[in-house]
């Protein structure tokens, strides 16, 4: 009789629905139980497509029948809640009014700056592009913008015959940032109701177009900025950005009551900076410890989806213009990039508003 590390290899096989990864690598394979008289398997898929869950069950019988010779049972469970503890089910219906042309809202949100949160929300972005899907980037955080930065945008945003604004296009993405509104250095000095105006115009007077996914870069905390954005947008979802030190973990704590007093579900965390690898020698430093944000996930039933290690080039290539995931598609902190905007879509799709795109 097969191991359950061999029956787990072998259900690599099986692709989930509508995706390249495969349902190991999604989390998807709670457990395996090898027994005499029968195998049993346990799945967790968030989706509740009948036919997907039926293609799944019987892929997995197809694969491991052959290999034990005894029936495998296949029994589906309840993902955990995609929030922290006590976190009511967020309502299928958007409480926000919809934003014209625009399927999914994602928020990246962090508790604290500092984090990297504007960094990994920008290549998030170019790599839910690179999965052939229609993205738009809004840079909310109105005191630090650093999103056109950061994609190398100079112009400034047109306005149509009745003053609805065009956002600016540049690696596929439609992007707004009150950055492209100043002169450069010039400071924010506005008080919460300014704020709060500008951002509602943000997300109700410019002309976003089709899009399958508008990626929100929230301010740093959760300050009366945040708020507005959570609450008078349609989110599908939001994922939190933190570093591994503790000081940042305490602060993920209160992203995760922010979302949790909306009723939106938090897709999972992604620890940024979680460790250095020296070109030269290889050597691995934990500069900021390591494990935080797996720890943090685990704690608050979230998936960990993924850990960015800090390497020269994402700062460098940020600076420029030109964020790593354009610069070198196939550098690994781009295929990071890809396999946590992969789960994205994934769990957007399980939101039940749109079908699964194929990955390739």
């Amino acid at each position: 009789m097969p191991t359950p590390q061999e029956l787990l290899a072998a259900l690599k096989q099986i692709k989930y629905p509508g995706f390249s990864r495969n349902i190991v690598d999604f989390g998807i394979v709670r457990d395996i139980e090898v027994g005499g008289a029968k195998v049993t398997v346990f799945l967790a898929p968030s989706t509740e497509n009948t036919d997907a869950l039926a293609l799944l069950r019987q892929s997995v019988i197809n694969i491991l029948t052959p290999m034990v010779g005894v029936p495998v049972e296949v029994i589906m469970e309840r993902p955990p809640p995609v929030a922290i503890p006590g976190q009511a089910k967020a309502a299928t219906t958007p409480t926000a009014p919809a934003i014209p042309g625009v399927r999914h809202v994602l928020a990246v949100a962090s508790g604290k700056g500092g984090v990297g949160k504007s960094t990994v929300a920008v290549n998030l972005a170019l790599a839910l592009t690179a999965l052939g899907q229609r993205v738009g980037v809004l840079d909310a955080d109105v005191y630090g913008p650093s999103v056109p930065l950061m994609l190398g945008i100079t112009e400034r945003p047109r306005t149509t015959d009745d003053q609805r604004m065009i956002p600016v296009t540049k690696y596929g993405l439609n992007v707004m940032s009150i950055g492209m509104l100043v002169p450069d250095g010039q400071a924010v000095v506005w008080r919460g109701p300014m704020i709060d105006k500008l951002l509602t115009e943000f997300i109700r007077n410019v002309e976003w177009g089709e899009l399958d996914v508008l990626v929100i870069d929230l301010p740093p905390g959760t300050g009366d900025a945040q708020l507005t954005m959570v609450q008078k947008t349609p989110l599908s979802g939001g994922v939190i950005v933190t570093t591994p030190q503790d000081v940042a973990l305490l602060d993920v704590r209160r992203g995760m009551k922010m979302f949790e007093e909306v009723k939106v579900p938090v897709f999972g965390v992604i620890e940024n900076m979680s460790y250095h690898v020296c070109g030269k020698c290889g050597h691995r430093a934990e500069i900021f410890s390591h494990g935080g944000g797996a720890k943090m996930a685990a704690q608050f039933h979230v998936p960990l989806l993924g850990e960015i290690p800090l390497v020269r080039e994402i700062r460098v290539d940020g600076d420029q213009g030109t964020p790593i995931v354009v610069a070198n598609p196939e550098h690994p902190q781009s295929q990071a990039f890809r396999h946590i905007a992969e789960q994205v879509v994934q769990r957007l799709a399980e939101r039940g508003q749109s079908q699964p795109t194929t990955i390739h």
